[in-house]
């Protein structure tokens, strides 16, 4: 199921939405400017590398920085990797950004970001691979998302046999079922690719989600 645009206009420019997915482009040619030892450095200096806070020889080669933690949200690892990341940003971040305000809405991505990175180093204290990517603050959209605009329909492109249709699902039901499956291969342990990150992300991006939605429903009704 490839989600290909969701049926809410948003009312303002998502202007913080175009900047983030802007400045990842760019980082991400300025990796392509790089060559092989100068990216692998990089990559290492700005990707978060947990074993980097708890092996001390890790801890010695790196030495100590927070930065990272910011940082390996405007990375990527090739070309699939930034277009489907920033491809979920635009579909689910002009709503979210629209009810957070251009403000709130970048405190919230960069937040959730962190947020995401700490539940993945939870899972994997002493890994030497950097984890970089902008999935864990896009799940964190999508997780606000969820909350916030259940009733939105995304269409999807959908395979039906060796058929390709569009389909509109509920955001309800395109989420949970993305979600679940982030869940499943953090319990399997699937290898290379940040699961946890992305269950975290969506996890807090619900908790400001309900947070603003009881905010609204308690502003309409007084």
């Amino acid at each position: 199921m490839f989600p290909l645009y969701d049926v809410l206009p948003s009312r303002k420019k998502p202007y913080v939405t175009i900047a983030l997915i802007l400045i990842n482009v760019v980082v991400f040619v300025y990796e392509l400017m790089l060559n092989d030892r100068e990216l692998l450095l990089f990559m290492y200096r700005y990707g978060l590398v947990p074993a980097r806070y708890t092996v001390e020889r890790v801890k010695e080669a790196l030495g100590f920085s927070l930065l990272p933690f910011i940082t390996h949200m405007f990375l990527h690892g090739g070309f699939w990797h930034i277009l489907g990341n920033m491809w979920f940003l635009w579909i689910f971040g002009d709503n979210t950004e629209d009810e957070m305000g251009h403000v709130g809405y970048t405190l919230f991505y960069l937040s959730a970001g962190i947020f995401a990175a700490l539940t993945q180093f939870v899972f994997t204290l002493h890994s030497t691979t950097p984890m970089v990517g902008a999935s864990g603050a896009v799940s964190g959209v999508m997780g606000a998302y969820f909350v916030l605009f259940p009733y939105s329909r995304i269409v999807t492109l959908f395979p039906i046999f060796f058929f390709l249709t569009l389909v509109e699902i509920p955001a309800f039901y395109y989420l949970m079922i993305w979600f679940f499956i982030q869940v499943l291969n953090g319990l399997v342990g699937s290898y290379g690719i940040a699961w946890w990150a992305h269950i975290g992300g969506f996890v807090y991006g619900m908790i400001w989600g309900y947070i603003l939605r009881m905010r609204r429903i308690h502003r309409y009704r007084y």
